[in-house]
């Protein structure tokens, strides 16, 4: 399987590119500085402002000890201030993190020492589990440039910078901790060349320019929502940021504030339309809306044909990983599908399905899907045998997926790793399973997920010390305290042993067939 064919080629997609993130603005700044570039709930900025205050907290971080190839953490909901911070670290070459304050102090900590992160800065004023992890650590409340109530960090006098790198390619924009198979934190390195390329593709498949308005939910703590964000002001357009999702305000934004575009995961539609029942609404109203997507878990034909209907749009999937920056395919507007296929390879990017000795299997068949492209991480922070194991000599990367081909449109059928997607989040078995280790009561577990109206529960199975009275109520309120809200199982199961090997090795997949079963 080679490059996809499609409307336009790299050539197009690199000519005039920017080299940083924060020059994303430059297109809106030039030709329409007074158009509002991001707008959420109480306040907004337009072009101008948007430069003339990155600029200033570009000039506040260096002030707190911000130096070019720095990690910094930016602990917050989705908010201009989020946004300010990121750009501001582009100018200065810092390594952004952007993190999601629900995470857990456990969660978060772990983050923060693996990255040798030299501030931590916490939007305390927009969130209040910002404000409570800001608090915990003992940052000081204050100004960020034109930022107000952010907890600051401590400076952290021991890390080391990495070397800055003038070539887009090659410097890193943004580190993206997503929780590796073994349950320790990877962080994956994305250059702005990554991220731009990606996003400046998606902009173009789907048209986007200054008149649009897009409804940024998806959290810019992961990658579809940094993409969003960044192919929005490339276009000079309106990003609409939208801290936590709630249907009913998503309902009335679509109706009265002329949203263009949305993006989602299978989720965000299917509780739309519940909400739509509930409140016993004839019909929803569309307003400006003219393009729906989905992503980030596997679509059920039936909610996307009510989708559909409901909102008068072809739902046009997609797929992609936080690695890939994150776009590798996706169903074209002008060729929309009734079923869940993820639709052809974006421009740019390569790709082979191979069995499990590397040949390509023939279309039609399922196999593993690798990718190759611009798009591409540079590879996981301080784990280069990790980053071997992921890309080979050649630069192809194993997503990990099980993929098949009908013709050049793709489908997504499995995944070889055991990750689960929740609402568009990647949740790793072993990372619960190690917190429920934790408990003294427990033997061991096993996590496994279930299909749930367009989504992926999280089930934990777990073995209990003889004669233990823990129930799995209790084992739900331990494991709560450690893991974030979509980590959390949907359910516990206490079994008197799980089923294993001959060498005390889990059976999983009996683990999952009882759960289809039942």
């Amino acid at each position: 399987m080679a490059s996809a064919q499609s409307e336009f080629g790299v050539a197009d997609i690199l000519d005039g590119l920017p080299d940083r993130l924060h020059h994303t603005m430059a297109r809106g700044v030039a030709e329409t500085p007074d158009h509002p570039a991001l707008v959420e709930d109480a306040k907004s900025w337009s072009y101008r402002e948007l430069s003339v205050n990155v600029g200033l907290i570009a000039a506040a971080l260096r002030d707190l000890g911000i130096r070019p190839g720095d990690r910094m953490m930016i602990v917050s909901e989705n908010s201009i201030a989020l946004v300010g911070f990121l750009l501001a670290a582009s100018t200065v070459d810092a390594w952004a993190i952007v993190v999601n304050p629900r995470l857990s102090p456990r969660e978060l900590d772990q983050i923060r020492d693996h990255s040798g992160a030299r501030r931590m800065f916490f939007s305390a004023g927009v969130s209040a589990e910002a404000a409570n992890h800001a608090r915990r650590v003992g940052a000081d409340i204050g100004n960020v440039g034109p930022l107000e109530n952010i907890g600051i960090g401590q400076l952290n006098e021991t890390t080391i910078p990495e070397p800055v790198e003038s070539d887009r390619a090659k410097q890193v924009a943004v580190l993206i901790y997503t929780s590796g198979t073994t349950g320790t934190p990877k962080g994956v390195m994305l250059t702005h060349e990554n991220l731009l390329f990606s996003a400046r593709t998606t902009g173009l498949l789907r048209r986007v320019d200054n008149r649009d308005k897009l409804y940024v939910v998806l959290p810019i703590s992961h990658i579809v929502g940094v993409s969003l964000l960044l192919l929005t002001l490339m276009a000079g357009g309106t990003v609409r940021l939208v801290s936590k999702y709630d249907p009913p305000a998503l309902a009335k934004a679509i109706a009265e504030e002329g949203i263009t575009i949305l993006n989602g995961v299978p989720a965000t539609y299917q509780r739309l339309l519940e909400y739509k029942t509930l409140a016993g609404i004839p019909k929803l109203e569309t307003g400006s809306l003219r393009y729906i997507g989905v992503a980030g878990a596997p679509l059920d034909p039936d909610l996307k044909s009510r989708v559909e209907a409901e909102l008068g749009l072809p739902l046009l999937n997609g797929y992609g990983i936080t690695e890939c920056a994150p776009g590798i395919s996706g169903v074209r507007m002008n060729a929309p599908r009734a079923d869940s296929a993820v639709g052809k390879l974006m421009p740019g990017v390569e790709g082979r399905i191979v069995d499990r000795d590397g040949k390509p299997v023939a279309n039609g068949t399922v196999g593993e899907l690798h990718v190759r492209g611009r798009n591409v991480m540079r590879g996981y922070y301080r784990a280069p045998d990790l980053t071997e194991k992921a890309i080979d000599g050649d630069g192809w990367f194993n997503t990990g997926d099980l993929a098949s081909l009908d013709g050049d449109c793709m489908f997504i059928v499995g995944r070889t790793k055991e990750m689960i997607i929740r609402s568009g989040f990647n949740v790793y078995p072993a990372e619960i399973e190690a917190v429920l280790s934790l408990h003294d009561d427990v033997v061991q577990s096993a996590v496994v997920g279930r299909a749930a109206d367009g989504n992926e529960e999280v089930v934990a199975f777990v073995q209990l010390l003889q004669g233990s009275k823990t129930t799995p109520s209790d084992l739900m309120e331990f494991a709560g305290k450690q893991l974030t809200s979509y980590k959390r199982p949907s359910q516990i199961i206490v079994l008197d042993a799980l089923p294993a090997t001959s060498t005390g090795k889990i059976l999983k997949h009996k683990l999952a067939e009882s759960l289809r079963e039942s």
